[in-house]
């Protein structure tokens, strides 16, 4: 899951749990707040009891009565004034049950006494719960709505300033890693960004792909320039053998030996010209405007290779499209290409074994070609590093190789966008898969 993707899921189930756990609470926030409002409001009630005692005398309630009460009309409130014994003290707040004419009622009753008139009184101020609860349902939906409002602004504002904040890491993954192939020979352009974290990476990789680029560049010099040097002094030698061993004083363990170095210098000269390949492929030396039918490549592959097919008494099954063109191509190379893979799935399979090569055309328009021998098979740990130059993964003699063949093969293959792919079993065999992406698939008609 991409970055913003994650940012995007927490951001997103934070608020929610922040709506969940407000929506949980708001109940007990409301009740809360209502019970300390009322009790505001019956200390308020008292404060007016209290000011009208003190300047019109506790009379000015009783009237000549031994106590007093008063309730409104709906029975919401009410207060009652009483004697009680001289020095009794009380001044509380609390939820009780009230018979008000014969009517069982909850209130939040303030009870107080206060001494008046040479005497004491206990003053009770009520007020009805379901009074209370009356407002606490429209404050909860007022305080939902804000908060659900409020949740859906900050979420908006946070979705739109994380992608903001996370554009220029976007940027340099697209421009820096994603959309930039090996060996890295366009200039990097610095991602604009204030964020110093980003500002460092980006520089990081600009560094380290100038260090790859230059480093590559070097290597595919010297290779050229070596191979190419090393050509001059093998013709030599090869040209001086062979006036040797036309010499007629040359004895016959001489010729031998002569032989013997000939041998050397022809495999030296066939990795010069394998290196020298692979550089001038890696150097774009190559057109690529070129076209050919896919049987016809693999007709002109299997007539200068059969013979090594009845040799090794492998038999071949061949199944691919009679029309099917591959566009914008270097012939040569994608012969080699084949060649060498074919070659391969001759010279490490068995003493009657097979060769299966199949294509399949896909939905998405690119194409595959199947090449699948029943040899020796490659171990799981090696299947890493058999592209890698004078690797080679079966060491046996009668498959004794110089470990470029596959190097050419994945040279070839880059230089034309094109993935080699590999499944192989020991003991059991090898499928190699040519894919070819849709831009070199033509529609079997050549221009």
């Amino acid at each position: 899951m991409k970055l913003i993707s994650k940012l995007t899921l927490f951001i997103t189930l934070s608020k929610l749990a922040i709506v969940l756990l407000f929506v949980l609470t708001l109940p007990y926030l409301i009740g809360g707040i209502a019970r300390t409002y009322t009790d505001y409001y019956l200390r308020q009630q008292q404060k007016k009891v209290l000011d009208v005692v003190s300047e019109n005398g506790v009379e000015s309630y009783l009237q000549g009565e031994e106590s007093y009460g008063s309730y409104t009309m709906l029975k919401e409130e009410y207060i009652s004034l009483e004697p009680v014994a001289k020095g009794f003290t009380i001044d509380t707040i609390y939820t009780d049950e009230r018979i008000i004419e014969q009517d069982t009622l909850n209130y939040r009753v303030l009870t107080h006494s206060f001494p008046a008139d040479s005497g004491t009184y206990l003053m009770e101020v009520g007020k009805t719960i379901d009074t209370i609860d009356q407002y606490n349902r429209p404050l909860q939906r007022i305080a939902t709505y804000v908060l659900l409002a409020l949740i859906l602004i900050t979420l908006v504002v946070d979705l739109f300033y994380t992608r903001y904040l996370l554009r220029p890491l976007g940027e340099i993954i697209n421009t820096k890693i994603k959309n930039r192939k090996f060996p890295f020979n366009e200039n990097s352009i610095p991602v604009k960004t204030s964020t110093t974290d980003f500002h460092y990476l980006d520089t990081s990789l600009i560094s380290l792909m100038q260090q790859i680029h230059e480093a590559f560049e070097k290597e595919r010099e010297f290779t050229a320039n070596a191979s190419h040097e090393l050509m001059t002094p093998i013709g030599i030698l090869q040209n001086k053998i062979e006036n040797l061993m036309v010499e007629p004083e040359v004895t016959e363990l001489v010729q031998l030996r002569l032989i013997g170095m000939q041998r050397t210098l022809n495999r030296l000269k066939r990795i010069v010209h394998s290196l020298l390949l692979i550089s001038r492929i890696e150097n774009e030396q190559f057109s690529k405007k070129e076209s050919i039918r896919v049987a016809e490549l693999f007709e002109d592959v299997l007539d200068e290779i059969n013979h090594r097919l009845s040799e090794k008494e492998i038999s071949l099954e061949t199944r691919l499209s009679e029309h099917l063109l591959l566009v914008n191509i270097n012939r040569d190379l994608l012969f080699q290409l084949v060649y060498n893979l074919v070659n391969n799935a001759i010279r490490y399979n068995k003493t009657n074994g097979s060769i299966r090569i199949w294509d399949q055309l896909n939905p998405d328009g690119s194409y595959g070609i199947h090449i699948t021998d029943t040899g020796i098979g490659i171990s799981e740990d090696e299947l890493g590093t058999i592209f890698n130059r004078f690797k080679k993964a079966n060491q046996s003699e009668e498959s004794a190789g110089y470990g470029l063949g596959l190097s050419i093969v994945k040279s070839i293959a880059d230089y034309h966008q094109i993935k080699i792919g590999i499944v192989s079993e020991v003991s059991k065999g090898t499928t190699f898969t040519i894919a070819f992406p849709e831009e070199l698939v033509g529609n079997g008609i050549e221009s």
